[in-house]
This record gives structure tokens, sequence and C-alpha cells, in this order.
């Protein structure tokens, strides 16, 4: 059995970052120039660990599979990045970033990298504005911060709904002057098939050029995998199309451990799903629960409009139930309590499977605010809501503009119907301190990899949690391991261990061909996503999960014989791409569910039905499932867990309490 080392700093948890960078070994300037570095990703992580680190003086490859690294998943993030600056004068702190941090992860994060994550965050903001980012600000001019989840301060800074946008282009910004130096080497529009080892080391990738077909090796010194996360094994998800698992899944498949592929995070604001048609689902901030209240009729099957039912008929459930969060509770326990008042008959809209997120009061609050600045006294009620509309839509307007094209409804009108929906994946790679995989010189940055969420994110974390491991974390750490490399001459791309694994890649790709089979590829990712929402959802319970992993192997025999990919090989083909990621999928779901049944508790995103409170809360087993579950690849998609024993010596872990 491979031992797992995170390789934690000794020390005072406050101390363990600070010790650690300053007696790390370094390469020198001269030695950085004869070094290559391949990052695989463009979005938040990808791009600024390859600017950081070209600035630096390393080589660098950078691949993405788009036309251009701006497009990046990342771009999708509306809400806002936490920094624990103290803006608002309303008690943050270092200190309470982490505590909020692991606490929202239901004490499934390892401390060390969540307080690392927290005192790296507020240079993320201060890297930001000099770069131009535009932040939202204050009238004073100071830059300004708004409530999520899981917090009682407000510490999420944000730009309108499109802060993940702004975020990327500052990132992209720093890439292309890399690019535009010689610094970096850019390759869009280019997939990873494989990793390359060499002597137990990663040295290299197969990737395809997806314009040509064309398989191309690539050599490094190291590998960093920035691929986000894969919330696509769902089918239905708030993530972009392209979105996959195919990078983390290759390197898994090379000796890389998987950790945690069962904590899967369900974000309760989301357009809830319209018919059979659609390929995705749109994201509703999180943001719009400062400001939008929930509720449900306190009638079963109420069929009124929302307009024609009273106050004292609507059931603020989250306000009652969570007097002390109310509507900013985490996105798990949002996400349970709107699925347990949808299958209690409370639901609304044609298909019951929605809540409403209301507006009108706090506009009517803005409103009277406004009126006052305004010096209007006594204003009435029509232009409390036309004053605080105009604050409503500086704040939230592309996202309530988003909302009317989608549904053909006024949002300022009308409250917004919302249902939760898979959004992001805490599990991903294992790493160390170091952001290290189990195999030597691969490392994962952001959502690919699986350390500082735990069972559950809070929101604006991931944005944070990307730009903190490539701007301020890989930049020390890989210095490392690197500075044990300098002796090791570029890798030959003849070397036998390329030439093996582009004969790899090669054959599954002609093995698609092959098979002529009378099924297309979304036929099989729809019937997975269906198996895996049902089964290893928002809940999960030990006969669900075992029909389903019997379910996965069928369905896997099933498009191994009878998936049909038409066109050629060497030429444009989005068929071909698309089966190598559902056949990754497929793999990977099967490890989910087997993660999920393996873990006898509830925690976080991580909802056994069999394991809850009398209140219907998620019931923890700290005594037998307080480890991070590392999973081993084996021949014939096999698996084998490691477990990394999770040790807090700094928080009293108790159970989670948002009243």
């Amino acid at each position: 059995m491979a031992e797992i080392n995170a390789h934690i700093p000794e020390g005072e948890l406050t101390e363990k970052w600070t010790k650690l960078r300053s007696s790390m070994p370094l390469v020198n300037p001269a030695n950085k120039r004869s070094i290559e570095i391949i990052v695989v990703g463009s979005g938040l992580a990808g791009a600024s660990a390859a600017a950081t680190l070209a600035e630096m003086g390393y080589k660098v490859k950078c691949f993405c599979f788009q036309d251009s690294p701006r497009r990046a998943h990342s771009i999708a993030a509306q809400g806002g990045i936490n920094a624990a600056k103290n803006y608002q004068n309303d008690g943050d702190s270092t200190y309470r970033l982490f505590y909020d941090t692991i606490k929202g992860g239901d004490y499934r994060a390892r401390e060390a990298n969540v307080h690392r994550l927290a005192e790296v965050s507020a240079n993320i903001i201060d890297q930001c504005v000099a770069q131009g980012v535009p932040l939202a600000r204050e009238y004073g001019g100071l830059l300004d911060n708004r409530s999520f989840g899981g917090t009682q301060v407000q510490r999420t800074f944000y730009a309108a709904g499109q802060t993940g946008q702004q975020l990327l282009l500052g990132a992209y910004s720093a890439l292309e002057r890399q690019v535009g130096m010689g610094k970096v080497e850019m390759f869009t529009r280019h997939e990873m098939l494989e990793v390359v080892t060499v002597e137990g080391k990663a040295r290299g990738i197969i990737a395809r050029n997806l314009l040509t077909g064309e398989l191309e090796r690539h050599s490094g010194h190291a590998v960093l995998l920035c691929s986000g996360g894969y919330g696509n094994v769902f089918y239905l998800s708030t993530n972009a199309m392209g979105s996959n698992v195919t990078a983390a899944w290759k390197a898994h498949k090379k000796g890389a451990f998987f950790g945690n592929p069962c904590y899967t995070q369900i974000h309760p604001t989301c357009i809830p799903v319209s018919g059979d048609h659609q390929s995705k689902l749109t994201l509703m901030s999180e943001s719009l629960r400062n400001d939008g209240r929930i509720w449900v009729p306190k009638k079963k099957d109420d069929t009124r409009k929302a307009s024609e039912i009273p106050e004292d008929e609507r059931d603020y459930y989250l306000e009652r139930r969570y007097p002390a969060f109310g509507n900013l509770v985490p996105r798990d326990v949002a996400s349970r309590a709107a699925k347990e008042r949808c299958d209690a008959g409370y639901g609304v809209g044609n298909s019951k499977l929605a809540v409403y997120l209301d507006f009108k009061a706090n506009t009517e609050r803005y409103g009277r605010i406004e009126a006052n600045v305004q010096n209007i006294h006594n204003p009435d009620k029509e232009t409390c809501m036309r004053l605080g509309r105009e604050v409503i839509k500086e704040k939230y307007g592309n996202l309530f503009d988003m909302y009317a094209q989608i549904t053909g409804e006024d949002p300022y009108e009308l409250p917004m119907r919302i249902y939760p929906a898979v959004h992001y994946t805490m599990g991903g790679l294992w790493v160390d301190y170091n952001l290290m995989t189990t195999v030597p010189g691969l490392y994962a940055l952001g959502e690919a990899n699986f350390s500082d969420h735990g069972a559950n994110r809070l929101g604006a974390s991931a944005l944070m949690q990307g730009l903190a491991d490539g701007y301020f974390v890989i930049p020390y750490t890989i210095g490392a391991y690197l500075s044990k490399e300098l002796s090791t001459k570029p890798i030959p791309q003849d070397h036998p261990a390329f030439a093996e694994a582009e004969a790899s890649a090669r054959s599954i790709i002609d093995k698609f061909f092959a098979i002529k089979g009378t099924k297309s590829v979304d036929h099989f990712h729809k019937k997975l996503g269906k198996i895996m929402w049902e089964k290893c959802g928002m809940a999960r319970n030990a006969k669900g999960l075992t029909e389903a992993i019997a379910e996965i192997q069928e369905l896997r025999r099933e498009f191994w014989s009878d998936v049909r990919v038409p066109g050629e090989a060497n030429e444009f083909n989005p068929e071909l791409e698309k089966a190598g990621r559902v056949a990754d999928f497929i793999e990977l779901g099967e490890l989910m569910c087997m993660d999920a049944l393996n873990r006898n508790e509830s925690c976080g995103g991580h909802f056994r039905e069999e394991y809850q409170t009398e209140e219907g809360e998620a019931m923890r087993d700290d005594e037998n499932y307080a480890y991070v579950a590392a999973w081993e690849y084996k021949e014939g998609v096999k698996f084998e867990l490691h477990k990394e024993e999770l040790k807090f010596e700094n928080i009293k872990v108790a159970q989670r309490s948002y009243k």
C-alpha cells in the first residue's frame, strides 16, 4: 500500500506557511531559464500559475481546449471572491475566514491548507486591484463587500454579477504579457490525453490538436493540472458543456490518487429544469440571497400566483429554521431545505420543483434609504419600489437580465423561481501541502484538487482558491521539487515513455471508431447523468448506491460495444472529444458511488439518508470517518482506498449549527 504523506510543516498553525516559505529550497534565476513547466488549463488557477512562473523565469507551456484562455469556465463565476480584509469593520479576521471554511466544509478539510488559504486571501485582492480588475467600490472609494452563505460577516468582493469574468481577464492579461515576451508558449484548442511518466516522475503530456486531430508530445520538468472540476458527470449542471474530468482522470490512471470523489456541491439558486431538451443549467449567483428572501406557500399544492399569496400565508423556511443565518446558510443546507419543501408538496411553478426567491421587501427598503438620500420625505410605496429597483439593478442587473432572457419573466416584478443544481466538486486529485499529487512532479491546482473545501464549499471560495494556488502557493512550493531536478536535461520526445503514452492515446481513439455502434455519445452521457442524479445526487442511500454501481458497470459495457463516433480521427471532431470525456465520466461515476457507499455518515454535500438527525440535518461520524478518502486506480477499473487522517488541533469539532 502506497503511503500518504501530506507533508504538513511542523509548528504553530499560524506560522506553518511563513516558516516553510522562508526555508524552502530555491532555484536560482539562471537555472530557472533551463527548466520547462507544463500547465494544463488556463482558468484562474492555470492562467495565474503560468503567468507567475513565467515572470519568475521558468519556461512555460500552457494548454487549453478552448479557442482562447479567456473562454475558461472561471469566466462563469458570478457572485464574488472572499478575502479577510475586514473592510466592513464587522469582526472579520484571518482566523474567522479559516474557521468559517472548516465549519462550512463540515470538518472534512485539512486545517493547514485552509489556514494558508485564509492567510493569502487579502493578497489576492491587492494583486487583482493592481491588475486593474474593476471590483465594486463604495461611495467613498473603498472596495465594497457583500455577504455570502455560511458567514456572519461581509467579506465577499465582487464586480456586479460577473466577478469570475473580471478576475479571469486580470489573470489573462498577466498571462498574455508573458506570451508576448516569449516566456509562455500558448497551445489553444489542445486537449491533454495522457500524462507521461519517466522513472515514476511526471515528465510531459500527450495532447491532441483539436483542429487537426494530430497527437503531439510535450515534455517538461513538471506538469501542473489546472483543469477544473467534474460536475458534468451528472450531464445537467451549471458547468460549461466542455468542462470535463479527462486530464485529472488520466493522471489518476497513471498513479495520482483521487480524493473524496463523492463530495459534490449542489447550488441552491439555479433556474429550474424546463424539459428534456436542456444540455446545461443556469446559475443564479448566491449573492442574490443577500437581498432575496426564499419562501414557499404555507398551503400544499398552492396554484395561486406569487403576487396573490398574502404575507401571512408564506413560509420563509430558511429564516424560520435557521434564525442566526437565515437565507445565508451554506449551500448544502439551503439546497436540502429546498428539496425537502418541494418533496413535501410545497413547491411552486409548473413542475413544483422550485421555490421563490423574492426581492420585494429589500427593494422597498433600499428605496426608502435612497428617498432619504434624495431628500424625499414620506415617500409612497411606488416611489420606494422605483428607487429601490435602481439600487438592485446596480448590484445585480446582469443577473436579473439573464433570468428574464431565459424564463421570459421580469424578476423585478415577480419573484425568481429557483431550485438546486450540481455546481462544484470538492473532490479532486489528492495533493499534499505543496499541491503535489502522489506522482512526483505532477501538481493539481484549483478545482482539480481536493484540498481546501472539505465536504462543502462556501460561496465565493472557488475563485479565492484558484488564484491563491496559482499566484501565491505553487510559485514557492514547486521550487522544493525543481531544486532537485537541476541536473535533469530536457526529456527527449523520442523517449520510449512518450511513444508508449502516445500509442495508448491512439489505441483508445482507434477503438472508438472501430465500435461502429448505434447510439450517440450524448445518449450514454444522459443515461449516466440520470443514474448519478437520482442515486448519488442531493441524497444517497446504500440501496440506491449499490444499484447505481451495477447500472454504471452495465452502462460501461454497453458504451464500449454500442457507441457511435462519426467522422475521422485526423480532423476537427467534437463527437470524438465527447466520447473520450464520457468514457472517463463513466469510470469516475462508478468511483463516486463507491466512495459515497463507503462513507457511512452524512457530511456537507454528502447526505446519506440513513445518517441524519431528527431535524433532517447531516449526522457525521467523526470517530470512523474523519479522514480524506484517497483512491488508487487499479487495472480493470478497480480502486483501492487509502486514508489520510484529519487532525483538528486548532478548531473544536462540533455538530454544525446555523440556528
